[in-house]
């Protein structure tokens, strides 16, 4: 069965199908429409556009989560004339299968269950207690491989906090990192990515902060983040800390754009 044209709406960066044609149809229409980025560079300047149209309540402080967010973090921070800070989060992997998140936690911050994970295998907390005080020993040591001197953590207090990633799949990383820079007292928090699915943002939403993604995917087109860049390279601890050593060396502490900028 054969319907009317398609009908295109723009939402972002991305058009979005009005479906006119069968169900199947309008999904090969929807793959079709999303994009990949050249690399993280090029995905952090396309969220620096997007960020820039939005009025910031406060001076801005960008946040980078290692390691594959703070390319993409370094290029917003430069776009807003921000200090680029880091915030270590680590997941709690199943046990055998440590890539998929049971959880996750900030140095200092409460751990983020991922209660659909616990639920599907059968887990607790206190049965991946184990893993917990290893990934905080990890945790504890990237820190401080990341931050020299100049580089110390900076206060969110009042600050507009914009936390970005290359992506989010589950959510459970960025959950811990928005529940950690809360709890500090900033005056918002932003979480600025460029691709997730649906649902995760959404979830992310419900925590009562802002979500700007330049594409949100639905969760059947949606497996990995790296599929959505044509270069994804591991990012190593001392790209990291270059970028952030480079930041502080212009912008300091910061001034950054005004709320009215």
């Amino acid at each position: 069965m054969r319907g009317g044209p398609p009908v295109w709406t723009e939402r972002g960066k991305s058009l979005h199908l009005i479906p006119s044609y069968p169900p199947v149809r309008a999904k090969t229409y929807r793959v079709l429409m999303a994009h990949q980025y050249p690399d993280r560079t090029e995905a952090g300047r396309v969220l620096a556009r997007l960020i820039k149209r939005r009025p910031l309540a406060a001076t801005p402080i960008v946040i980078g989560l290692p390691r594959g967010g703070v390319p993409v973090a370094f290029e917003v921070a430069e776009a807003l004339r921000a200090p680029l800070d880091v915030l270590v989060v680590r997941k709690i992997g199943a046990p055998g299968h440590s890539e998929l998140a049971c959880g996750a936690f900030i140095l200092g911050g409460e751990v983020v269950w991922n209660k659909r994970v616990l639920k599907a295998l059968h887990l607790s907390a206190e049965d991946l207690e184990d893993i917990r005080r290893e990934e905080l020993k990890e945790a504890q040591r990237r820190e401080a491989e990341l931050r020299g001197v100049n580089t110390q953590p900076l206060a969110f207090v009042g600050a507009s906090v914009i936390i970005v990633d290359d992506g989010l799949a589950t959510g459970a990383t960025m959950k811990a990192a928005v529940l950690g820079v809360l709890a500090q007292q900033p005056r918002e928090v932003v979480v600025c990515i460029p691709v997730a699915p649906e649902e995760s943002c959404r979830e992310i939403e419900n925590m009562g902060v802002s979500v700007i993604c330049d594409q949100r995917i639905s969760s059947g087109e949606f497996s990995s983040v790296g599929e959505w860049y044509r270069k994804f390279p591991q990012v190593s601890t001392e790209e990291c800390r270059v970028l952030l050593n480079r930041s502080r060396e212009v912008f300091g502490e910061g001034s950054g754009v005004s709320p009215s900028a």
